[in-house]
This record gives structure tokens, C-alpha cells and sequence, in this order.
């Protein structure tokens, strides 16, 4: 048995579902995908057996600078010196709560975590709590906003929680205002929130005529009130509900200040997490004062509302990456790289796959700061099957691109490492499309991760 099976065996006897995301298991790569990884620096990850590939995924899009990016690395070992967590709040603690604030100046207030499961949940209780609603509006077409009950439960995956708990969250469609609208109406002063993310593969400037490789900025655009962001806004304050929006993605990726800096728009509450220390554990819920300060402990009197309470939210270690991970991009302009690779590896695999007659099947887009994919099959209907395929392909040419996730170690080899790749990968695709994929496809397809049953 390789080392890299034996690893996956150990695993799978220890931690349900092998991993501690699911993102992470089995049924997300194909058979191909390297079982296990021993590290990564810059670009790339090597598994247990020293194989070495470029890497997309990023830590689940957490690394945005680049796997021991030595600065960062460094400032985090630092403040291991200091003693990592101390008995009250630190120095550390409140440098990178001013940073915060600094980068955000609509918001007056902080709160550090752990995981963006947590911020996201305690800007649910906030909104809860400051309203005196009930209702959460979720966007539907959004992936992931925590593993608590007032999300996972609007999923396939649903055992284990209560109907009760389910039933306090509402569904709306992205770029469809009407749909929330029809919630608003339904259940008149009951939803205490409006939660989404700024922006997917899909902008939310309808009918905008700006090409999407190129970076908005909607705050020279006269037009910005139809904006679905806006729009959201706009229906939030009419009905007193709290606007959220979960930067876990865009947030240190689109903009160092994140999408709503790009589509000028101001939340009452924000979450971030991610990209914000590059890899590090930190996440981040920011808003203003008189919502945050319900967690808070000064004003004599009011009623306590229980925000976040973690004994590891104050450990410095990933407050100093922060810290320095906001240094180096400011020093190195990072997300300016982002964009510019993105729009480079979008348009030359959208290239290939012209050259190769397959534009209908497959094709490249999104934002270029965070480009995805699209896998179609004979019938051109979108495929996980061919999605795997291409995958599959992808790491014989040693890229594992589950998704695309884009950093500032991403250069102009690693772009032509990727381009050459991409080109093999879709030879075989188009064999799979002229004739049957059973052909080409080793092992099973990758599964959507909100399924009901293995």
C-alpha cells in the first residue's frame, strides 16, 4: 500500500469523513487527487510521497499571499515569543482591532474569531437581538454561511436539527429583488436580517455594461441605485432590518477593503475570514457601534446579549499575521496581481478551449480576482462528471485545480504550467465529448457536498 493510501485509511478511522472540512474529502477530487499533502510554499503543495503540484485550492481559498509566505510566517512566530494567549487582552489584540477599523471606517466596532461559522452566527444573534425579529433572509444561491442550525438546516443536510430551528430562516434569490421583497411582505415585521455575499461569479450590477474582466468601481457610476446590492439596502432599511453582507471570500480578495469598496455600498454588519491572514486562523464580524455594542459590558443596565466568547480569539499568533498580512499587500499591491492573473488565466483557457472547438462545453469566467470554471457535457448541461474529468487531467499535468483559487505566488510560470496543463486536459475532454466519458473518467464523480445521502 503507498503511504499516500495508508494516510487516507488512518484517516478515515479517525476523523468522520476523513477531513475536517468536507470541501477537503474524499468525494470532492478525483481518484487521481493526491489522498494526503505533507506541506506547501508559494504555489505549491507536495503530498506524503513528494509529489509536488500547483495548487488552486489555496486552504480552501484561506491563502491568498502564497503557502510560509516568509513575512507573514515570521510575524506569526513573533508573537508565539509574546506567549500566544494571554490572560487578558492584548497589545496585538487591540493593533488589529484599530487596523481593522482602519480598513472599514463606516464601522466602529470589532469582534475576532476563530472560523467564519462563528462571526456569521453572531451577526445572526446581533441582528436578532437589535431588531427583536425573529426572521433571517438568506441568499439561496450563496454556497456556505456557517455549519449552525439557521443555515445548514435550508440544506440537503439537514438531520439532526429541529424543524423549530429550520423554520427561522427564509430563502431569497441573488439578483432577483422581487423575491426578497415577497419575504418582506409575507411576514411583515418579522425578518431581523438580510445576510449575502457581495458577489459570486455573477455580478450584481444587472444590465451593467462593464466587461466582467475588469474591476468595477460603481462609486463613479451614476447608475448604482439599481445595483442589487443597493436595492438590498434600500428594502432592509424600509422594513428596520439589519443588512449583512459576508465578505468570507471577497473580503482581502477583491479589494483589500473588500467587494463593497468596489460596489460602494455600506453594510450595518460585515463578516470577513479567509484571506485575512493568510491561512492563519482569524475571522472578523465588523459594524456599527449601536449594533455591536449590545455584546458589550459598559453601559450599565442594558440587557446582555452574549456575542462571541472564545478562549483562543485573542491568541496573537494569527492577529500578528493579520497584522503583517495587511503590510504586504499594501507594500505589493496584491489584489491589483490578483485581478491581472485572473484575467491572463480566464482568457487563455477560454483560448484553448476555442482552438479546440469546445467553447460550448467548457468554459472559463467569473470575476477575474476569483474565476471558476464551467464543465458541460455532449447535451451541454453543466457536469460534474466532465468537471472531474477535467480535474483528473489536470493533476497528470500536476495542477490540482478543484476550484480556482488565486494567490500572489500565482506568476508567469506558474500561468504557463497552468495554460500547457489545461490544453492537455481538454485534448481528452473533447475525446470524452466525440465519443463516451467512461472512456476517459478513472473512478467516480465528485458529489456536491449538500447532498442528503452517501
Amino acid at each position: 500500500m503507498s503511504k499516500n493510501k495508508e494516510y487516507q485509511k488512518r484517516l478515515h478511522e479517525l476523523i468522520p469523513g476523513g477531513a475536517h472540512t468536507y470541501s477537503r474529502g474524499d468525494d470532492q477530487y478525483p481518484s487521481n487527487a493526491p489522498t494526503i499533502l505533507e506541506n506547501g510554499k508559494g504555489a505549491y503543495v507536495w503530498d506524503a510521497e513528494g509529489n509536488k503540484f500547483l495548487d488552486y485550492g489555496m486552504g480552501l481559498r484561506s491563502v491568498t499571499l502564497g503557502y510560509d509566505n516568509d513575512e507573514v510566517s515570521n510575524a506569526a512566530i513573533a508573537e508565539i515569543h509574546k506567549g500566544i494567549n494571554l490572560t487578558r487582552a492584548s497589545v496585538t489584540e487591540l493593533k488589529a482591532a484599530e487596523l481593522m477599523i482602519s480598513l472599514f471606517p463606516w464601522a466602529q466596532m470589532v469582534k475576532f474569531g476563530k472560523s467564519g461559522s462563528t462571526v456569521t452566527t453572531a451577526a445572526i444573534k446581533l441582528a436578532r437581538a437589535y431588531t427583536g425579529k425573529k426572521f433571517v433572509a438568506i441568499c439561496a444561491e450563496h454556497p456556505f454561511f456557517t455549519y449552525d442550525d439557521w443555515f445548514i438546516g435550508t440544506t440537503p443536510m439537514d438531520k439532526g436539527i429541529p424543524a423549530e430551528n429550520k423554520a427561522g430562516s427564509l430563502r431569497f434569490n441573488y439578483n432577483n429583488i422581487a423575491s426578497l421583497e415577497k419575504l418582506f411582505n409575507e411576514n411583515p415585521n418579522q425578518i431581523a436580517c438580510v445576510i449575502l455575499e457581495p458577489a459570486t461569479f455573477v455580478s450584481p450590477c444587472v444590465g451593467c455594461t462593464i466587461n466582467m474582466l475588469e474591476k468595477p468601481h460603481c462609486n463613479l457610476c451614476s447608475n448604482k441605485e439599481k445595483n442589487f446590492l443597493h436595492q438590498v439596502k434600500a428594502l432592509c432599511k424600509k422594513h428596520n432590518a439589519v443588512f449583512i453582507l459576508d465578505e468570507m471570500i471577497t473580503g482581502f480578495r477583491y479589494d483589500l477593503q473588500g467587494a463593497m469598496k468596489l460596489y460602494d455600498i455600506e453594510p450595518d454588519l460585515a463578516t470577513f475570514g479567509k484571506g485575512m491572514a493568510n491561512g492563519f486562523p482569524l475571522s472578523a464580524l465588523i459594524g456599527k457601534k449601536e449594533i455591536m455594542n449590545l455584546g458589550g459590558i459598559l453601559e450599565e443596565g442594558a440587557e446582555r446579549v452574549f456575542l462571541i466568547s472564545t478562549t483562543h480569539g485573542s491568541e496573537m499568533t494569527s492577529l500578528g499575521a493579520f497584522i503583517k498580512t495587511v503590510e504586504v499587500y499594501q507594500k505589493q499591491n496584491v489584489t491589483d496581481h490578483l485581478w491581472n492573473y485572473g484575467k491572463k488565466l480566464i482568457t487563455g483557457m477560454n483560448d484553448i478551449a476555442k482552438s479546440l472547438g469546445l467553447s460550448e462545453y467548457f468554459e472559463a469566467g467569473g470575476y477575474p480576482v476569483s474565476p471558476v470554471y464551467f464543465t458541460k457535457d455532449k447535451d451541454k448541461n453543466i457536469s460534474l462528471e466532465f468537471r472531474t474529468l477535467f480535474s483528473q487531467e489536470m493533476i497528470k499535468g500536476g495542477v490540482l485545480i478543484p476550484w480556482v483559487a488565486l494567490s500572489f505566488a500565482h506568476g508567469e510560470e506558474e500561468l504557463k504550467l497552468t495554460l500547457q496543463a489545461t490544453e492537455k486536459a481538454l485534448q481528452i475532454y473533447k475525446k470524452a465529448i466525440e465519443g463516451t466519458i467512461k472512456d476517459y473518467l478513472v473512478g467516480s464523480a465528485i458529489k456536491p457536498v449538500f447532498r442528503k445521502y452517501n
